[in-house]
């Protein structure tokens, strides 16, 4: 191909996404698809002045007879995947055959001259420590535990304080305050009275005499008078008529809370001691960083006055609830402080350095064998015992979440470069060099990701050791795999249309935007135990969604389990060719659902995954011609009254009402619409349904209600809105399965960013986007804006139509 052709093929490309992509989005595509269309074998390029209508057919001809083509595309739309000839049903022009060099589902060969413009770079997948560093800011403080109170224990006068002044140093026993109280007067002569008393009674050997002394010394003692004081006030034989009250602690006196001459009650403060000599570092984590922080870990810090110094410290403490403001966590050092330079309010700069070992678990060796205070984690040592401070039993290091010995790499965790990563929320995409290739080619794989420690993410499914990733130029690899409407970051179902962002509610053509698919299967089947593995893993995916309705968490995960382990059993190699290739797409795509959906901690994430996993099981369906008995996601052969479809409509009502107000961000309004959906789900009459159209309204029914009953048990709009994407599903579910009286007037609206990129869709009256699951933060976020139409008619009954 010359340049120029290649230049006029990237502009006839770029032409026909224009009204779909972004502006920097096409700019990339352009450029990339030039060093593509220069390099890239069998793309279909016309000879000369050769036409492409006669050079399209004289392909199809020329390649009718080989087997190895087992799907068939059309060079103006390369969306459109069918499996066998026929005319394309946007253009009406022949389909070709895709070549086996180029029918992989998500790969993309180039020459090695334009892998070093596009600057490819890779490295190993391996597993390896890495280290997470994180970093906090905060103050010193106090040490809490070791803050001293001098309070005064009965009410009098201060007539004088010994200590005038705040920052002042003090000793356990020092005296403090000088006070006079006529509590301790009358006391101190009880004690005088029956000193005399005992003197002036003459002894009896028949009657024990009452010991008023003791008495007189016991209240003096509870009112905080000490041995020696009472000694001399028995030596004195008179009462004084003030008091001195002394230090119970040494420290710096960090408050004066009085001054002389001031009358206190029994309990006033009058100084606020505290030991300096160690001090509290308080911190702020963010919460992305709280899987790499555990107790007892060593904290390093510098301050503004010793610049360059490293002081040490541990953490004894993590605050277990999160501030909704700032998204941060409390993290508590201790820090001894023997040489009195740290000052409590100094700031600091903090980091806590967290070497990562397989499941995110934290690695120090220097902990091995040893035992730790669950109180106060400087105290460690090599055997079982006491705290040293406050007598608790210590714990083995290991009960507190680290990891001490490791006997083998297996414990080193598998991970990537963070730049290898296209993030599309908690999954990726990555680039796989393929190995053996004749040219430079790379396979697209959904992965899903562990938590990011510092320069790497842990990876917990998709890749193994010794792959090669892409770790620059994998962008550019996505942008042409868009251009050839396969599967990519942007586009994740393929067909050049679902990466786009419609800000601006303008709509497409259904057709340019559906997602790659064979349709009819003509002259396939597949093999009889295959087929019965696809069933078995649709039937997961309904018992799944029969757990999600029924908001019970460990069947959910269950659920994915079982999922995963069917999914495993898969015998794709059963097959051969494109059609492997596709079972293979499918096959990782609801293996990372599995793996996600087995760790789910809340039924919002379990919504999220789920809504997820049903698409994927849609189209496996769709792709693989499969039929089901039970919640069929295609079914089209009801017998469906006209009756019935009237009060379905009635629906429609209520969940605008519902999808009105999240898109106000009013969570009230919407509590107070699904009151109104309750209400129209219990009028609806399904009598005039027979047979199968009625088993399946029954289900469905179970679906509607169970769906209706959660959203009238959110209280906020995050789970108003997580319960609303089941309703729409359903809501599109009905009204593919039964029909919607009216849908003609309605609008299919899809949102790719919602609930962290997965995407969800809901209805609307008219197509201007109101998006209820951002409201006002991002209202007129849609990819996908289509009149939502009658019911369709089966899916066979399109196949090889012109449209066009």
């Amino acid at each position: 191909m010359s340049k120029a052709t290649a230049m006029n093929r990237v502009s006839q490309i770029y032409e026909h996404h224009r009204s779909k992509l972004w502006i920097a989005q096409a700019i990339v595509l352009l450029g990339v698809g030039l060093l593509l269309g220069m390099s890239m074998r069998g793309d279909g390029s016309t000879d000369g002045g050769t036409s492409a209508q006669e050079n399209h057919s004289g392909h199809a001809h020329a390649s009718a007879g080989k087997s190895e083509a087992q799907i068939w595309t059309c060079s103006m739309h390369p969306q459109i995947r069918r499996d066998g000839p026929g005319s394309c049903p946007i253009c009406g022009m022949d389909l070709v055959p895709v070549k086996k060099s180029a029918s992989g589902i998500r790969t993309v060969s180039i020459s090695s001259d334009v892998k070093k413009l596009m600057n490819v770079q890779t490295v190993p997948v391996a597993h390896r420590y890495v280290t997470a560093n994180v970093r906090m800011v905060g103050k010193i403080e106090y040490d809490r535990t070791r803050l001293a109170h001098i309070t005064a224990w009965v009410a009098g006068r201060l007539d004088r304080l010994f200590v005038e002044f705040e920052g002042v140093e003090v000793n356990k026993g020092d005296h403090m305050a000088y006070i006079y109280s006529e509590e301790l007067y009358t006391a101190q002569e009880e004690l005088v009275a029956a000193q005399q008393s005992k003197a002036d009674r003459p002894a009896s050997r028949f009657v024990e005499p009452l010991n008023l002394a003791e008495s007189a010394r016991e209240k003096l003692r509870l009112l905080g008078i000490t041995e020696k004081q009472i000694r001399e006030i028995e030596q004195r034989g008179k009462p004084s008529t003030h008091l001195t009250i002394y230090s119970p602690a040494a420290g710096i006196v960090v408050k004066k809370h009085r001054e002389e001459g001031d009358r206190v009650r029994t309990g006033d403060r009058i100084y606020t001691v505290a030991d300096l000599d160690h001090l509290w570092v308080q911190m702020d984590a963010y919460e992305s960083d709280l899987p790499w922080l555990r107790y007892g870990q060593d904290v390093e810090f510098t301050t503004e006055a010793y610049p360059g110094e490293v002081f040490h410290g541990r953490i004894a403490f993590i605050d277990p609830v999160l501030n909704e403001a700032t998204r941060t966590v409390k993290v508590r050092v201790n820090v001894s402080n023997e040489d009195g330079r740290l000052k409590p309010e100094m700031f600091v700069r903090a980091i806590v350095k967290s070497k990562i070992a397989a499941g995110g678990r934290v690695l120090d060796s220097s902990l091995a064998g040893k035992w730790i205070s669950p109180m106060h984690p400087e105290i460690v040592k090599d055997g079982p015992g006491d705290c040293d401070v406050c007598g608790m039993p210590l714990v083995r290091a290991e009960t507190l979440g680290y990891v001490t010995a490791e006997p083998s790499d297996t414990a080193k965790p598998l991970v990537i470069p963070v730049s290898a990563a296209l993030l599309t929320g908690t999954r990726a995409i990555v680039y796989v060099q393929v190995p053996d290739a004749e040219e430079p080619t790379y396979e697209g794989r959904e992965i899903v990701l562990g938590p990011r420690a510092g320069d790497y993410y842990l990876v917990k499914a998709g890749l193994k050791k010794g792959e090669l990733v892409v770790t620059n130029g994998n962008f550019k690899l996505d942008s042409a795999l868009q251009i050839s409407a396969k599967p990519s970051m942007m586009t994740p179902e393929g067909g050049g249309g679902g990466g786009g962002h419609d800000h601006g509610g303008e709509k497409k053509p259904v057709a340019e935007g559906e997602p790659m698919q064979i349709a009819g299967r003509s002259g396939m089947s597949l093999p009889s135990e295959l087929e019965k593995q696809l069933h078995q893993t649709i039937e997961s995916v309904e018992t799944i969604g029969k757990a999600i309705e029924s908001a019970e968490l460990d069947a959910i995960r269950d659920g994915y389990t079982q999922l995963g382990k069917g999914i495993a059993a898969l015998k794709v190699d059963q097959l051969s060719g494109d059609m492997r290739a596709q079972l293979e797409e499918f096959a990782m795509l609801l293996r990372n659902d599995a793996v996600e959906g087995q760790e789910v901690k809340s039924l919002q994430d379990a919504d999220r995954v789920f809504l997820v996993t049903k698409r994927h099981a849609e189209r496996l369906q769709q792709m693989f011609g499969l039929s089901h008995t039970g919640h069929q996601m295609a079914e089209q052969s009801l017998d469906v009254p006209a009756e019935f479809r009237n009060q379905l409509s009635q629906l429609v009502n209520p969940y605008v009402a519902i999808s009105q107000a999240l898109a106000a961000d009013d969570a009230t309004s919407a509590t107070n619409a699904v009151a109104g959906l309750h209400q129209t789900v219990s009028t609806i009459n399904a009598q005039s349904l027979t047979g199968k159209a009625a088993e399946r309204w029954n289900s469905e029914l179970n679906s509607l209600s169970a769906i209706a009953a959660r959203l009238s048990k959110a209280n906020d709009l995050k789970t108003l809105r997580s319960s609303f994407a089941l309703l729409s599903d359903e809501l599109l579910t009905l009204q593919r399965v039964f029909g919607l009286a009216g849908s003609d007037k309605l609008f299919e609206l899809h949102c790719p960013m919602a609930f962290e990129g997965r995407g969800a869709s809901w209805i609307q009256t008219d197509d201007a986007v109101r998006n209820p699951y951002y409201g006002a933060s991002m209202l007129k976020c849609a990819d996908k804006v289509e009149p939502l139409g009658e019911k369709a008619p089966p899916p066979d009954e399109h196949a090889g139509h012109n449209h066009g």
